[in-house]
């Protein structure tokens, strides 16, 4: 059984404290509830030439799993609160969360600001064996970065999943944290202060994304929950109402839950994946035309302080 994770404000803050006044990158080190088997820690060399090697975690697989789950993660750019769901992933699936640049054990010590540079830096990510599939999640402020490397990728892709995805304007929790934190920059750990400057400067940069959600050709989920106080829902539904796509996005409310859906039961985050994987005969048909909103998990997570 797995430890209990730091959840909340404060907990997450001393967790951070202690992880770098031991030289640590990870909170709780995954190796020490997974064995390699299960959860294992990889790093990659970054694209683009950028020079930065990269951590992630992933579910190792005696041969390839004809579906890879791609997790680019928010802010802070934590993997390991991912490992509950790797480690209960079937074996006929797979999925590798990366931590982004600037975070926990990645490259490099500086913040990056650029999410198409993010983007190209993670295209790595995006690499299957032949017949496999890539299902592509962004999570919170990684739903941006996610959208550029489906649109910079064509072909790579079979489906986009935005996870209580982040649009510039933030509810009011995350409204409350971004105030402290800016006035507490120069003393607060490197990650949270890292997760203050993203968040404060993304607005800007989000036509990017909304061009390249109207290129895609693969189906898009928005999965948004409905008490979610750090990005708020109304966003996410005027995301789908107001982009025009090539097809038309799936939107579903998860009733109950607030902004960390990968802070609850693991078999019910990875059933609402599931739900964004075609059937073999829907894949063959071109993907069915999904109504605007769905109504379908019953998900409720716990409270959780990442992105």
């Amino acid at each position: 059984m797995a430890r209990k994770r730091p959840k909340g404000v404060l907990e997450i803050t001393w967790a951070v404290a202690q992880s770098a006044a031991a030289g640590r990158k990870e909170h709780v080190p995954v190796a020490a509830d997974y064995p390699d088997s299960v959860v294992r820690r990889i790093s990659f060399a970054a694209g683009g030439g950028l020079g930065w090697k990269l951590s992630a975690i992933e579910s190792p697989r005696a041969k390839p799993a004809p579906w890879k789950i791609v997790v680019v993660t928010g802010a802070p750019s934590w993997a390991e609160y991912w490992a509950p769901a790797i480690a209960a992933l079937p074996q006929d699936r797979a999925m590798v969360v990366v931590d982004r640049p600037g975070y926990a054990g990645s490259e490099p010590v500086e913040y990056v600001g650029d999410i198409r540079q993010q983007a190209i830096a993670l295209s790595p990510l995006l690499q299957t064996t032949p017949g496999q599939k890539i299902l592509l999640v962004g999570q919170s402020y990684g739903a941006a970065i996610a959208t550029l490397m489906a649109a910079a990728n064509p072909g790579k892709v079979s489906g986009l999943v935005l996870l209580s995805g982040y649009y510039g304007q933030p509810g009011p929790t995350a409204e409350w944290l971004l105030k402290v934190g800016a006035r507490m920059l120069k003393i607060i750990p490197r990650d949270v202060r890292h997760a203050v400057l993203e968040v404060t400067n993304q607005a800007g940069q989000l036509e990017g994304m909304h061009a390249a959600l109207r290129r895609l050709k693969v189906p898009v989920h928005v999965v948004h929950g409905d008490k979610d106080d750090f990005a708020p829902i109304e966003l996410a539904e005027k995301l789908v109402a107001e982009t025009r796509t090539r097809r038309p996005m799936r939107f579903e409310r998860v009733l109950g839950a607030n902004h960390f859906l990968n802070d609850g039961p693991a078999e019910d985050l990875l059933a609402t994946l599931e739900g964004c994987i075609p059937r073999r005969w829907e894949f063959k048909l071109n993907w069915p035309q999904w109504p605007e909103r769905l109504t379908l998990s019953k998900l409720k997570p716990r409270t959780a302080a990442t992105a």
